[in-house]
């Protein structure tokens, strides 16, 4: 079963990053030409649990609020989905971003249901874009992102310091679905530690020794 789990793709690069960019765009185009199809497409609690919307889980990570979601989201999937995507493949890398953008959508379905979300409908590609941030901090441990352009921070770093906003984030309103990108890094690391075999905190600890 193991190394079902684990077997490699036979790798090529077919630049899927650049085409969910487009697939994005695509979408955003079409939800801002015809409004009523941002509530098909985003995800909420009544519109899959009683109207059977089961496409929701998919569909919500290509639907944006605005020019400006959009903007943000599909940079960090430029930054972060690219050098992930040239370094594992485009299979793998196809993987890693649905396996954690879908079940991302599950996970925050099922705690909608529990708090009462019932009038929430979460939409962006964020939850699996956190996840390729956690990818790529694990990946190139080494690298050192510029923050506002300024502030050069270790990708581990970063990692570190998203995850601790985000959890304290969690217990405001600010309608920004912090809990979806805390389980975008759990999936990721749940991803990489048994599809990919690689222990995240392992990499880092040996890589903090060479900066």
């Amino acid at each position: 079963m193991s190394s079902f789990i684990r077997r490699p793709f036979r790798y090529s690069f077919r630049n899927a990053t650049l085409i969910l960019i487009a697939v994005n765009a695509a979408a955003f185009l079409l939800t801002s030409i015809a409004p009523r199809l941002e509530a098909l497409l985003s995800m909420n609690v009544v519109m899959v649990v009683r109207y059977r919307c089961f496409w929701q889980p998919v569909t919500y990570m290509f639907t944006h609020a605005s020019a400006r979601h959009l903007f943000f989201n599909m940079l960090g999937l430029l930054f972060f989905g690219l050098p992930v995507e040239r370094t594992v493949g485009s299979k793998e890398f196809l993987l890693l971003y649905f396996f954690c953008g879908i079940m991302d959508g599950l996970v925050s379905l099922a705690f909608y249901c529990v708090v009462g979300g019932y009038g929430v409908f979460l939409l962006g590609a964020s939850g699996a874009v956190y996840s390729l941030l956690l990818a790529y901090a694990v990946i190139f441990p080494r690298s050192r992102i510029f923050v506002f352009g300024l502030i050069p921070l270790p990708a581990p770093v970063l990692v570190a310091l998203y995850a601790a906003i985000e959890f304290l984030s969690q217990f405001s309103a600010d309608g920004t679905a912090h809990f979806t990108h805390l389980t975008g890094f759990a999936l990721a690391w749940l991803y990489l530690r048994v599809r990919m075999g690689l222990s995240p905190l392992k990499i880092w600890k040996d890589a903090w020794r060479g900066f």
